[in-house]
């Protein structure tokens, strides 16, 4: 199944019932007095946060919903029954938008219901017009309309951990290695074309797609992988060993991230990868050259080597504790 990361559709709410004209009917009284019913309110349209990224796949063949009507009322003043309400799922860390309205909607927690669409309400019955001179009222209301919108919906992941960097930078190997996420791997650019997730002892870690020098201009996966790390706690910068210019490497993903400062200010440290590819000196040289120019080198990985990569696991679990 595919990832679907946007997704939009139109929804209506239900229409409210009809109120009805009706009379009592007693002896010797055929037309009594007015007894006819309200109807009852139709539908309303409600999102709720789900924890499922892989919701919208599930949906996306579907863009239109309609909340069910209201009953129209009764004799005897009996009030219309209201319609069920309408709950549209979505995964959590959706933003939704109201296009016609411009009205925004965030669902952040799991569980959290937001009513985008109210129900029409339900019409009046007879019994409501009667008066002192008006003793027998042939009146009586249709229900109202509910509300209706065409929404989009933009997933922008909630993740403990994103790892970023540039292509090929070993980021999917490291989830895989860590979590059995079986992330696709390959050796060549945007293997990674949406996020993967995997989780670590509870906690959810996501490969972002891989980003490239001008991403914060829209080029390569652009601005598809800077909506995915806005509302992750903390970033590891995954940096191969294998490239040349690695001090290169970092500026260009610094750089990238300082054009949105919700990005730019979050927790962010620094992991080399592949060292399997290199010398122990070459490592600790790299790390030194990246110290001095402010990075935080969190840990040295390879895939490879079991050991390194419980000592990196573990690294990273205290690491998470420490920042709840």
């Amino acid at each position: 199944m595919a990832f679907v990361d946007e997704y939009s559709f139109t929804a209506k709410a239900g229409r409210g019932g009809d109120g009805v004209v009706r009379w009592r009917r007693e002896k010797f009284r055929p037309k009594g007095g007015p007894c006819g019913g309200d109807g009852g309110r139709g539908g309303h349209v409600y999102i709720e946060a789900i924890r499922d990224i892989m919701v919208l796949s599930k949906i996306a063949h579907k863009d239109s919903y309609k909340a069910d009507n209201g009953q129209p009322g009764g004799k005897n003043s009996k009030h219309g029954a209201d319609a069920d309400d309408l709950t549209i799922y979505l995964p959590t860390g959706s933003l939704v938008t109201n296009t016609d309205t411009g009205t925004e909607y965030e669902l952040l927690t799991e569980g959290e219901r937001i009513c985008v669409l109210e129900g029409g309400a339900g019409g009046l019955g007879n019994e409501h017009f009667k008066s002192s001179t008006n003793q027998q009222p042939m009146q009586a209301t249709k229900g109202k309309d509910g509300k209706q919108g065409t929404f989009n919906v933009e997933l922008k992941l909630i993740a403990d951990i994103g790892l970023v960097g540039l292509p090929n930078a070993g980021k999917s190997s490291l989830l895989n290695a860590l979590t059995n996420a079986d992330a696709r791997v390959g050796d060549y650019p945007f293997t990674t074309l949406d996020p993967n997730l995997g989780v670590y002892h509870g906690y959810v870690l996501a490969d972002i797609p891989g980003l490239i020098e001008g991403a914060s201009e829209g080029k390569g996966l652009g601005h598809k992988f800077l909506r995915h790390i806005t509302r992750t706690r903390l970033l590891l910068h995954c940096i191969s060993l294998e490239r040349d210019g690695i001090a290169n490497d970092y500026n260009v993903i610094r750089d990238e991230l300082s054009a949105y400062p919700e990005i730019a200010d979050k927790v962010q440290y620094v992991v080399l990868t592949k060292t399997d590819t290199v010398t122990p000196d070459f490592v600790t040289s790299v790390q030194r050259t990246l110290e001095s120019s402010g990075a935080s080198v969190l840990a040295t990985t390879s895939i490879l080597d079991d050991d390194s990569i419980k000592t990196f696991g573990d690294t990273l679990s205290g690491l998470l504790e420490a920042s709840k």
